[in-house]
């Protein structure tokens, strides 16, 4: 607990009574270890593929902007000079605005019919990107697709966070991510395949067809369209469809928290009573804060004073610049910074992400399995034995960016280049479940934990902001001044994961040795 917070009063000291804790071994001894594998197997296969596969179309519908741009967009709307990153800018906006009110409310309705519904309409704005006339229509688009996209990631990775004890949840939050970065492997792919379908549909409007007209090489050729829906639209449209789909499957499978779990509800039945009661005796064992107490403004803001709150935020944005960087500039530099064509541009996006899931998953299972990590060989520290370790994981992933970065700007050689985007895309997409289990290692209580999503996921919005403008058309094809943010930011990863360490190391010290204790819960301890 920080001195901030202790002038707050945000944390008062909690000691876990006994008469307490044998109603937890006992709620959890009900079941056979077997049957508690069974159980969290059952909480795995319902939670986790359903919140990805959401998380999948809401990675694909903020970030097919570069697919559409290579299958004709940038041309039919003439979206020149700055005009694409100012698109592409403008999600953030509200995105990052509606962060912390958004859990809010997912925590008052639950996330059975919170995360459901946006998804639904978020889709619904997107098949209307599909029937755009000019670009400055994408504008209020984007906008709106902010404000309901805003939700649903701080949503789901507090959801994740209250069903887990920390140290099970890095390979949770890890697959999550992993199913939802399908997306970004192959939405390129699916994309491209969408886009066949150019010339088909009934043509409302014969602006809908592709645009043909004037060149640099013919000045004097007329304005015409093309016969049906250009290609491009059919991405929106299409893509659109398939996130309503997947909101309407969601609101089926979706599960709610997990002392609410045992209720009925719209969807498929899930756990009885004495699941439920097996599920939060965990939790309060792990970190006593399985049920959330009665909201407070003051107290939800006050957690804010917690600097360790800001500095996962800041790793987590640094993170994020360069995966939206990535994300939504990858098929343009593929395109016009490499030379591929459209099709292999758009194809070409897939192994790198298939490569950053294989590292991501090693991490994970690193993170969550290396319980012990003596770092007196090191000599830099004597007498410490860390239980579990997550930050070398994410310090790994600045260094691995460093390698990959340099080799795609400074380079003139396709096969170097395209080898360094395979270790930027790892460093960058492994580096998200790092961070946010991390964070939730490190912090209790259910509105502070709903806080800091939200902080984190808003931070990582600025870095979708940062990395949707570092990279500019006029700078191809080696995109040095975005290759260069994003190893400023890959550096400054590192040093403020050290910082935080050391951080943690002394507040761990300081509470063996008898003094403040940490998060108000005496015998917690932060993980390294």
């Amino acid at each position: 607990m920080s001195l901030m917070e202790e002038k707050a009063g945000v944390n008062e000291i909690e000691r876990v009574d006994s008469g307490e804790s044998k109603l937890n071994n006992d709620r959890i001894n009900t079941f056979t270890p077997e049957e508690q594998r069974k159980i969290i197997r059952k909480v795995d296969l319902r939670l986790i593929p359903t919140l990805g596969f959401m998380y999948c179309v809401s990675l694909m519908d903020r970030t097919n902007l570069g697919v559409a741009m290579v299958a004709g967009m940038g041309t039919d709307l003439k979206l020149t000079g700055e005009r694409y990153s100012i698109i592409v800018l403008l999600f953030f906006i509200t995105y990052v605005a509606l962060q912390p009110p958004a859990t809010v409310v997912l925590r008052k309705l639950g996330p059975r019919v919170f995360l459901p519904s946006i998804v639904i309409i978020w889709g619904a704005v997107m098949i209307g990107f599909g029937f755009v006339k000019e670009w400055h229509t994408l504008i209020p688009l984007r906008l709106l697709l902010g404000i309901f996209e805003a939700g649903f990631f701080p949503g789901s990775a507090y959801l994740l966070s209250c069903w887990y004890q920390r140290y099970e949840l890095q390979k949770r939050n890890t697959v999550f991510f992993l199913i939802g970065m399908l997306s970004s492997a192959f939405s390129g792919i699916l994309g491209y395949l969408f886009s066949l379908l150019q010339g088909h549909g009934a043509q409302a409007a014969p602006w809908l067809g592709v645009h043909y007209g004037p060149t640099k090489a013919k000045p004097t050729t007329p304005v015409s369209f093309g016969s049906g829906l250009a290609g491009w639209r059919w991405i929106f449209i299409l893509q659109g469809v398939i996130t309503v789909v997947i909101g309407f499957i969601g609101w089926y499978f979706i599960v709610d928290f997990p002392e609410l779990a045992h209720k009925p509800g719209m969807g498929k039945k899930f756990l009885n009573k004495e699941e439920v009661d097996f599920i939060v005796a965990r939790i309060e064992k792990d970190r006593h804060d399985a049920l959330p107490e009665e909201f407070n403004m003051r107290k939800y803001l006050a957690n804010a004073l917690d600097l360790k709150v800001w500095g996962f935020a800041v790793i987590f944005m640094l993170t994020t610049t360069i995966t939206y960087a990535i994300a939504y500039f990858l098929p343009i530099i593929l395109k016009d910074g490499m030379g591929f064509s459209t099709a292999a541009s758009n194809c070409l996006i897939a192994p790198p992400y298939i490569f950053a899931g294989i590292v991501m998953l090693g991490f994970a299972w690193a993170g969550d399995k290396c319980k012990y990590f003596d770092i007196r060989p090191f000599q830099i520290i004597s007498n410490i034995i860390v239980d579990h370790i997550r930050s070398p994981w994410v310090v790994a992933n600045g260094v691995l960016a460093l390698i990959g970065l340099p080799m795609i700007g400074f380079s003139n050689n396709v096969g170097v280049r395209y080898t360094g985007v395979f270790l930027a895309t790892a460093a960058a997409n492994a580096n998200v479940p790092a961070v946010l289990t991390w964070q939730a290692n490190n912090i209790r209580g259910q509105w502070k934990r709903a806080l800091c999503s939200a902080t984190l996921v808003g931070a990582g919005g600025i870095g979708g902001i940062i990395g949707g403008t570092v990279f500019r058309t006029q700078d191809k094809p080696h995109y040095v001044p975005g290759i260069t943010a994003c190893m400023i930011a890959a550096g400054l990863i590192i040093v403020i994961a050290l910082l935080m360490d050391l951080k943690f190391w002394r507040a761990n010290k300081r509470a063996d040795a008898g003094g403040k204790i940490i998060e108000g819960l005496e015998g917690f301890r932060y993980t390294l």
